[in-house]
């Protein structure tokens, strides 16, 4: 129907996001998405005073009819009194539908899904951007749960609070005008309901406030558990530790059952306090009416109204309880949110920061200090020019600096001291996606996305043509096993998915799709990790040819934890504690007798006293 294509149109869920993070106050977090749809909040605020307000005159239509017919002989009142029938029936058969068909085309079509997934989006996009140790210091499910509950917390809470406040104050005040302008004294009850139901908000709203932000952490860190379990599965299996991993969910669950009982006892309390309350309101006004119908003081169609009139009211004051107990829930569940929305960008590109332009491929570390902010530190002063073409290989014991080393080129972390230079220009001052634009890298702990087999090696450059795909892998020796792989789907082929971080492939088919992934790339400054680790002999040498000619012409950077490996290198690159120590040529070190020379001699099998006394993770990678 156009009608609701119209409505669905209104907003466009995956617009881009303001500039800068989404703030950290709870107020100015939620105003930065309500200003993105702030004519349908306003819109939806216009519809549920409407209403509100036509479902504050069926009390008052009610009392007009008894009033109406008992004034009335049978046979006249249709005759004397249609106009007003008319005109009620008019409301309720017309003005009502439509006001409420505004209220749920605004509700159900518009906001849920579009201001849903417009936080979801956004908060996403946001996300994604943070620095890489951001998502270290905590579970990428928790992380994800965050994002994808806050969008519709936010909304609900948004949505039901509007409502509840039109229907507490259109219905409760226009239910003390209508009886108060028969009688004031009418109203007493209600303006007293109104007063003790102020103080249950008052006493009740910051203690669910704060228990539903407890439940909210307690259900984000059960959640964040439950995901490391599952991605682990094949280490809880190895190790036999199903019973551990119930431990360590169940204490989880533990504290989740605790806050979840701590919130129902506040809501149960809050649940008979406003029975209570609503009963006294109802009596005493039903009293007081037929106290002063008995008296002359008032017809009968004001009792007929006043009843059903305090009667909604009590029912609304349960369904607006009931919302807010809601609604704090999902503000805690927002706040929760916000610790990994709320987040201000770490890492940020700087606001004049330019594209890197590669022409060259020439490397420069100068005087480069990181420490991961200990006092230790981890790289001390490194210096270190890398020719453009040039193949270097970084040698050293486990913790000497060579990952970090990598880790800053790429920068994942800002250094602490120093910079780098690439074609002579300091990569601080480039954006972050520029810069790894121009540089393909091979991991050891190779992981891959949740996708088809032709999405992770096109993931190397979106743009690459099938023929360029399937060459590719081709050239990685990963075409025979993607021709004969099938999904639990019945994928074949390119199209087969891999799992989740490629597990169902073996680390070296994984490898293979990585190094076809990077072959695709074709980045002029490659850095490689122990980039055959996981490749049987054969085809580790049939492999060895293809990254020779991929090296050719290109900077590259290699760690190797099998020297053997990295020992046909231009230069090698010696690190111990965070500085270089020696640096040459396979054979120059070899001759020189120094660090190099005593891992070489120790990976051969030369042991001698001297060897002995190296640590037996010498050789072994960061």
């Amino acid at each position: 129907m156009r009608l609701f294509r119209y409505f669905e149109s209104l907003l466009e869920p995956t617009a881009l996001p303001p500039q800068g993070p989404p703030p950290s106050g709870l107020g100015a977090f939620y105003w930065h998405y309500a200003r993105q749809a702030r004519g349908l909040v306003a819109a939806l605020f216009v519809a549920g005073f409407i209403v509100a307000l036509v479902d504050t005159t069926i009390p008052v239509f009610v009392g007009r009819v008894i009033t109406l017919v008992s004034s009335h002989e049978p046979g006249s009142l249709l005759r004397d009194s249609w106009p007003p029938l008319l005109g009620m029936a008019f409301v309720l058969l017309v003005v009502r539908p439509s006001a409420m068909l505004l209220q749920n085309m605004l509700t159900n079509q518009a906001i849920i899904p579009g201001f849903s997934n417009l936080i979801r989006w956004q908060s996403h996009w946001h996300v994604v951007r943070q620095s890489w140790s951001f998502f270290q210091n905590d579970y990428a499910g928790r992380i994800a749960q965050r994002v994808m509950q806050t969008g519709p917390s936010l909304r609900e809470s948004v949505v039901s609070a509007t409502t509840a406040v039109w229907y507490i104050l259109v219905y409760g005040g226009g239910a003390i005008i209508l009886l108060a302008s028969s009688d004031g004294r009418l109203a007493i009850p209600v303006v007293l309901w109104f007063a003790g139901y102020t103080a249950l908000l008052r006493y009740f709203v910051p203690r669910l406030r704060t228990r539903s932000r407890r439940m909210s952490e307690t259900r984000s860190a059960l959640t964040g558990r439950v995901v490391d379990s599952y991605t682990n599965i094949a280490t809880v299996k190895l190790f036999a530790r199903p019973r551990d991993e119930d431990e360590f969910v169940r204490a989880a669950m533990d504290d989740l059952t605790e806050a979840h009982r701590g919130q129902v006892q506040l809501t149960t309390l809050l649940a008979l306090c406003l029975a209570v309350l609503n009963a006294s309101m109802v009596v005493g006004t039903g009293a007081l009416a037929i106290w002063l119908w008995n008296d002359g003081r008032i017809a009968v169609g004001t009792v007929a109204m006043a009843l059903p009139l305090t009667w909604h009211i009590a029912a609304i004051a349960g369904w607006v309880a009931q919302n807010i107990t809601t609604i704090f829930e999902n503000i805690g569940v927002v706040q929760e949110g916000m610790r990994s929305i709320a987040v201000p960008r770490q890492m940020p590109d700087r606001p004049d920061a330019v594209a890197l332009q590669v022409a060259r491929g020439a490397v420069r570390f100068e005087g480069v200090r990181f420490g991961y902010g200990t006092a230790k530190g981890v790289l001390h002063g490194i210096d270190l020019s890398v020719a453009p073409g040039e193949r270097v290989g970084l040698v050293g014991r486990s913790g000497a600096g060579k990952s970090t080393l990598v880790n800053l080129l790429l920068r994942f972390y800002e250094i602490e001291a120093g910079r780098i230079l690439i074609d002579e220009q300091d990569i601080a001052l480039v954006t972050q996606e520029s810069l790894r634009a121009h540089i393909a890298m091979v991991t050891q702990d190779t992981s891959l996305l949740h996708r088809s087999i032709r999405d992770n090696i096109r993931y190397g450059r979106l743009q690459a043509s099938e023929w360029e795909v399937r060459r590719a892998a081709a050239q990685a020796h990963a075409l025979e096993f993607i021709e004969g792989l099938e999904d639990w789907y019945g994928r074949r082929s390119f199209d087969a998915h891999v799992g989740e971080r490629g597990v169902k492939l073996s680390a070296g088919q994984r490898q293979r799709i990585a190094l076809a992934r990077v072959i695709l790339k074709d980045a002029p400054i490659l850095v490689l990790d122990e980039a055959t680790s996981s490749l049987d002999s054969e085809v580790e040498a049939a492999i060895q040819e293809q990254l020779d000619g991929l090296m050719r012409g290109r900077t590259v950077i290699a760690i190797a934890h099998r020297l053997s490996t990295i020992a046909r290198m231009d230069r090698l690159i010696v690190l111990d504690q965070g500085r270089i120590v020696e640096e040459g040529t396979h054979a120059q070190l070899l001759a020189r007798g120094g660090t190099y020379a005593r891992l070489w001699q120790r990976q051969s099998g030369g042991f001698t006293d001297v060897d002995v006394a190296i640590p037996l993770d010498a050789a072994a990678a960061e």
